[in-house]
């Protein structure tokens, strides 16, 4: 009954995280290029105050715990802030200005940046099969990319920009959670505590909020749910990814967003109106698919020689191994 009830739990956590990540993709992609939303900036905003509210609500109730308010958390998160609202903002234009196909192609840069930046800053060098699957996506990418008809010079950039920022948090959040005691919800609040003013200023002098503000939707319901929706989305996002990391392991989260990928590449195609089909493109786009799933396949395949050593360790010393991880919502 434990083990039905905990592989109940983890699947529940893995479906949590897929459908979490493919809905915020669908659901930006709608209000910026469906209703036509005129700022990204303000949905980013959105996010940051809608992410910021809650939070305090749940550690009000006692739900989650961070580090109450004080100079010392701001200080201790940076730089953080800046590859987070680098990542949000890059993110939510690429989303805007690319169809969702090549958004997601593109965003796999995001493994090549990663892998060499394990290897340069955490000295942690990646086997042959994953370099191998990288450069799959990669060259599909590339081939994919050079005969997109609806290419958007802001567009890629944007993405180049969001992948640059994405691997920098990262790397920083792992490292900065070896030795600091903010816990994933207190870097998750200050980050968004620190870039809520520049989110402000930026948006403001760029005449996004006024632009927003005489947006003629706000008083269709169904836009405004989808709008409302995308911004706690972001902290939604956020939470399941902390819940299927801890429930099941990294890896299942990173399989998991692989999938993710891949459905949200045929689903752009299918249904998205601004996906504009060529043979050379399509090939591409698949063939970064397949890298996709290469890559999935050997970082499984490792992560399963690496249990098994390691159990086969612990019964040397007489030890069991640990079959069974459990969330328990801290600030650790």
């Amino acid at each position: 009954m434990s083990n039905h009830f905990t592989l109940l739990k983890q699947f529940g956590a893995t479906l949590f995280y897929g459908l979490s990540s493919i809905l915020i993709m669908i659901v930006i992609k709608t209000v910026l290029s469906v209703y036509k939303f005129p700022s990204f900036q303000v949905v980013g905003l959105g996010q940051v105050v809608a992410t910021l509210v809650a939070l305090q609500v749940l550690k009000l109730s006692g739900i989650v715990a961070f580090p109450h308010f004080s100079l010392a958390p701001i200080v201790k998160v940076f730089p953080l802030p800046l590859f987070f609202f680098g990542n949000l903002l890059f993110g939510l234009g690429g989303t805007k200005k690319l169809s969702l196909p090549m958004f997601t192609v593109l965003r796999r840069f995001t493994l090549l940046f990663t892998l060499i930046g394990e290897t340069a800053l955490l000295r942690k060098p990646s086997s042959s099969g994953v370099k191998l699957s990288i450069l799959i996506m990669i060259a599909g990418a590339v081939i994919a990319a050079k005969n997109d008809l609806s290419f958007e010079f802001w567009g890629y950039l944007f993405v180049l920009l969001n992948n640059l920022c994405t691997t920098s948090n990262a790397l920083y959040v792992k490292k900065m959670l070896n030795n600091d005691e903010l816990g994933k919800y207190g870097i998750l609040y200050y980050n968004n505590l620190v870039v809520i003013l520049p989110s402000c200023l930026i948006s403001w002098g760029s005449g996004d909020i006024e632009k927003a503000y005489y947006f003629d939707q706000w008083k269709n319901p169904t836009f405004l749910f989808f709008f409302l929706f995308s911004c706690f989305m972001g902290l939604v996002l956020n939470y399941a990814t902390i819940l299927c990391t801890a429930v099941t392991s990294p890896l299942t989260t990173m399989v998991t967003g692989c999938v993710k990928n891949i459905v949200i590449t045929y689903v752009g195609m299918s249904l998205g109106s601004d996906y504009q089909y060529s043979l050379q493109n399509f090939v591409g786009i698949n063939m970064s698919v397949l890298g996709s799933v290469i890559y999935s396949v050997v970082k499984y395949n490792e992560q399963a020689s690496l249990s098994s050593s390691e159990d086969q360790q612990k019964k040397v010393n007489g030890k069991s191994p640990t079959k069974e991880v459990t969330y328990k919502p801290s600030n650790v």
